[in-house]
């Protein structure tokens, strides 16, 4: 069961960086296609996925015997991210989870600052952030450790910085003073919002 988990993330994993750098790199493009930026998300992400599943032996491999302490952390690690995921996928409607105000300009969503926005700006990806690390600590797989820490710095140095400057131009002076009171990835102590 636990090579089951860790090889879903490893399969799933690309799509976060793969779709959010590509829409939000090229977002006029992305725009001008619609939903068909799925399909070539898809056809894009699928080759990963196969690479991936085929070298599962290698990548399953290489692991670290974890204390049984340090698995229910990981499963609590996991429940707890599962769970921020859910909480914002319900903010953010299924249209904001799949990117569709960013390819389209029907769909402009709103800007949500509630529940765990409130918290830090970018809690779905703290989600994964934790989700990933928990399935680490639970299996022990060393791809999947190294994908936790992929994840958590290829968000911070490529995804938010692109999403925040689409999310500006969207949403103007709202997102800026949000952004002012609202810490990036990681919450912290209460902040004074400037006026």
């Amino acid at each position: 069961m636990t090579d089951v988990l860790a090889l879903a993330t490893l399969v799933l994993w690309p799509i976060i960086p793969l779709f959010w750098i590509l829409v939000h790199c090229a977002t006029p493009f992305f725009r001008r296609i619609g939903r068909l930026t799925y399909i070539v998300f898809i056809a894009a992400w699928l080759p990963l996925a196969y690479l991936i599943c085929s070298q599962r032996g290698f990548l399953l491999h290489y692991t670290i015997h974890f204390p049984h302490l340090v698995n229910i952390v990981g499963i609590f690690l996991l429940s707890l991210g599962t769970s921020l995921h859910v909480w914002t996928g319900k903010l953010l409607t299924f249209e904001g989870l799949v990117g569709l105000p960013e390819i389209s300009e029907r769909i402009t969503g709103t800007l949500v600052t509630k529940g765990p926005f409130s918290v830090v700006r970018h809690p779905t990806y703290l989600a994964h952030t934790l989700m990933f690390s928990g399935v680490f600590l639970m299996t022990g797989v060393v791809a999947v450790g190294i994908i936790a820490v992929l994840d958590c710095v290829a968000v911070n140095i490529f995804i938010i910085p692109l999403e925040e400057r689409e999310l500006s131009e969207r949403f103007g002076e709202d997102y800026k003073e949000y952004k002012r009171g609202v810490p990036r990835f990681f919450p912290s102590g209460p902040r004074q919002r400037t006026s």
